[in-house]
């Protein structure tokens, strides 16, 4: 007998206001398919940890673990998360159910004086929470022979990243781009880094839907929502990572684009997938490492096979995972 999903559905969110637009935009979707749904706002640990980077204290992971537990006590019934804060490996028991469409996956330069790394005065301090980005920063820093530039932590939601910019703490600082256009922001992006100058990390732009995987009538009732080629990319990147060992104490970046996209947008029609990824060291010398590689995809078994290729290909550059054998040991970046 097919189980039908419960007349009333609930959200587990976390509650920054991003995160709560981004459960809204679920809600109304579900909402168009008949589905009467609630919001289940929550405060998990990544929010109240805001002394120390992520690479310390756990990875993104902090960021769904109590709403996961919201999951499997019944008092939630899906959970929506921005795809970049979900560990590569989820727990047994969870499945993603869903990826939406994806937004722009670009990262913004956010200044109010520079509109550039090249306009930045001497000594300027840049803030990002990403390693990824420190390693991509360091290396555009490097081609303008500007050794001088800092770059400083920067933790917090969104408003509070934008309040430290604005109160003079730093000169710039770079966001995920569609953060900021879903809150209204897009006019404080002075600039986007198009991927060759900065490569997304993976998953950057989307929208996940987390269930349990005992729920198969939840997943069916999500099907609507699911953007087939948007999904198929992001897996692609995410098994880059996950083959490394991603974690939030590794930069890593992965960016997939379909070269020819599937016809109507569905998956199983098939189309080229194009996949970039790049690796750098934090610390000590710059030093930045790039694969890529194309494949026919019309399946997410097929991206992933992509994605391991590719991390296989950073693997023998010289890339160093964060597990033994650089299997999955962490939550992702």
């Amino acid at each position: 007998m097919t189980l039908a999903a419960p007349r009333t559905l609930t959200i587990a969110t976390r509650e920054s206001r991003l995160a709560l637009w981004q459960a809204e935009h679920v809600r109304a979707l579900l909402q168009q398919h008949g589905h009467a749904v609630e919001l289940l706002g929550m405060t998990t640990l990544g929010d109240q940890i805001l002394d120390r980077s992520l690479s310390k204290v756990g990875g993104k992971g902090l960021f769904v673990k109590e709403l996961e537990l919201a999951l499997e006590q019944g008092r939630a019934d899906l959970a929506v998360h921005s795809l970049k804060d979900v560990p590569m490996e989820l727990p047994t028991g969870f499945e993603l159910a869903a990826v939406l469409q994806r937004e722009d996956a670009r990262d913004a330069w956010v200044s109010p004086h520079c509109a550039g790394l090249a306009e930045l005065p001497h000594a300027a301090v840049v803030g990002t929470s990403s390693l990824r980005r420190v390693v991509l920063l360091r290396a555009l820093l490097q081609e303008l022979g500007r050794s001088d530039v800092r770059i400083e932590p920067l933790r917090g939601n969104l408003d509070t990243r934008l309040r430290k910019l604005d109160a003079g703490q730093y000169h710039a600082i770079v966001l995920a781009a569609a953060g900021l256009m879903r809150l209204g922001l897009e006019a404080r992006i002075r600039h986007r880094f198009e991927p060759e100058q900065m490569l997304p990390a993976a998953g950057q732009g989307a929208l996940g839907i987390e269930v349990l995987a005992s729920r198969p009538e939840l997943a069916q009732a999500l099907q609507p929502l699911a953007h087939g080629p948007s999904w198929a990319a992001a897996a692609a990147e995410r098994a880059v990572s996950r083959t490394l060992g991603g974690s939030c104490s590794m930069p890593l970046a992965a960016y997939a684009t379909w070269v020819q996209a599937p016809a109507q947008e569905r998956l199983e029609a098939g189309g080229t997938l194009q996949l970039q990824a790049a690796w750098g060291e934090p610390e000590g010398e710059p030093l930045l490492l790039r694969a890529s590689a194309s494949a026919r995809v019309d399946s997410l078994a097929a991206a992933d096979a992509l994605g391991v290729q590719v991390a296989q290909q950073l693997q023998r550059a010289g890339a160093r995972g964060s597990g033994p054998a650089g299997h999955a040991s962490a939550p992702a970046a």
